[in-house]
């Protein structure tokens, strides 16, 4: 029989177990001011994470192995998710975010997410009502904010997933769609005024827009103005994948505007993930690019070589990775199981957590790696598809709805972390 805890002495038992890999303040690089990142950043890690709360719960249930390894997950930074309230509730919740992360000299990451037509009303749906609605909210969370250390990671999927991608009749006219063109560059002006702010607009993953679509959107959305682009938000792509299309958007990004006079404004002339005029494209094994082959890439390297060459540095815009998830890679379903699409991106099964949190990436143009989803919240009530059914196939239960915080699904992503996962202890 297991030892009975006195329940007033858990919470002190797992704080201490915390406090104990815990980076001291006075330990921690400094956090700079700015708009860039410095490669020394050290990022907030919260203390009242799901994973801690969850780390409580599994000790006082004599769950000792759980508890242990959601005090391991709860010792690294995770990003914090706005995404509802007035102006004044997200204001408050910024400032105090911000404030307690300087207190631990670190610097908390924030993702906003509230843009209109949110997910294209699917499994995430949500977000503001209006556009003067939104641009009121993130003016407040930029107040919240104030000159506070913050990286902000700026609306996931709000580019790769336009109002007009939702439908045929979701936006006929493309008003909706200049809206959020217009609420983002909006955003970028608003965030960026804040004098230690650094960010990033969120540019899909690397199997969704082609590089010289995103490079287009990034450009109207104004990134030039940013630190650069986020990538692999929520998603489970290798690490290896997101920083190959990023170096591409990136190159293609500086093409259009800074490259060859006749290429100016030509960001649809970059060769992709998909296709690149340098392959032979005669039908052979290997000689076409294919997206879900990354041995196949080289041949869109080889257009970048050839037309872009190697741009000054300083004038290449920089990325961060969502790596909370990506550990092994990408989900494949097995096959002839589903008929219809298996949604790869939604809870796959068999995940786990990638590289750890960091800015010292050693890849020149990833400022960081960093846990933006929140490991362990479900990405909605998956079906795969299935017709009728409320069951995800996958687990034989109905998913918990998106957002909400899954033990199970975090113990899964815990073991199967790769690299294995330890205690942070500031390294």
């Amino acid at each position: 029989m297991s030892p009975r805890i006195p329940r007033s002495l858990v919470p002190i038992g797992i704080a201490a177990l915390l406090a104990a890999v815990a980076v001291p303040a006075q330990a921690q690089a400094e956090v700079g001011t700015g708009h860039t990142l410095p490669a020394g950043t050290r990022f907030y890690v919260d203390p009242h994470s799901d994973a801690a709360k969850q780390a409580v719960n599994d000790l006082l249930h004599h769950d000792f192995t759980g508890a242990t390894a959601m005090a391991e997950l709860a010792s690294w930074p995770e990003a914090h998710w706005f995404t509802d309230g007035t102006p004044d509730q997200v204001a408050d919740q910024a400032h105090s975010l911000v404030r307690s992360a300087a207190r631990t000299g670190t610097v908390p990451v924030l993702v906003a997410y509230d843009i209109p037509l949110r997910d294209c009303s699917q499994y995430s749906s949500g977000g503001a009502q209006s556009d003067a609605d939104y641009r009121a909210w993130i003016a407040g969370l930029a107040h919240g904010i104030g000159r506070s250390r913050a990286l902000v990671v700026l609306e996931p999927d709000a580019l790769a997933n336009l109002p007009s991608d939702c439908s045929p009749s979701t936006d006929p006219t493309g008003a909706l769609t200049a809206g959020r063109i217009a609420d983002l560059r909006y955003a970028v002006s608003v965030l960026e005024q804040q004098p230690n702010t650094t960010v990033y607009l969120d540019a899909g993953n690397s199997h969704w827009q082609s590089v010289g679509t995103m490079a287009q959107r990034l450009l109207q959305a104004g990134v030039e103005n940013t630190q650069g682009f986020s990538l692999n938000v929520s998603n489970f792509f290798a690490t290896g994948r997101s920083d190959h299309y990023g170096t591409w958007v990136s190159n293609c990004l500086w093409y259009a505007t800074k490259g060859p006079a006749a290429a100016h404004g030509h960001t649809d002339w970059c060769a992709s993930q998909y296709y690149s005029p340098a392959a032979p494209n005669d039908g052979l094994p290997g000689d076409s690019v294919n997206a879900d082959d990354p041995s196949t890439w080289h041949w869109t390297d080889q257009w970048f070589q050839q037309n872009v060459g190697t741009p000054p540095a300083g004038e290449l815009a920089h990325f961060v990775v969502d790596t909370s998830r990506d550990g092994q890679g990408g989900w494949t379903p097995p096959a002839g199981k589903y008929t219809g699409d298996p949604q790869t991106w939604c809870n796959p099964p068999g995940r786990g957590i990638g590289d750890r949190p960091t800015a010292d990436t050693g890849t020149p143009l990833v400022d960081a790696y960093l846990w933006i989803k929140t490991v362990g919240q479900s990405d909605g009530q998956c079906n795969r598809n299935v017709p009728g059914a409320t069951v995800d196939p996958e687990y034989g239960i109905v998913d918990p709805p998106a957002g909400t915080w899954w033990p199970d699904q975090a113990l899964t992503l815990v073991r199967n972390a790769n690299p294995a996962l330890t205690f942070n202890r500031g390294h």
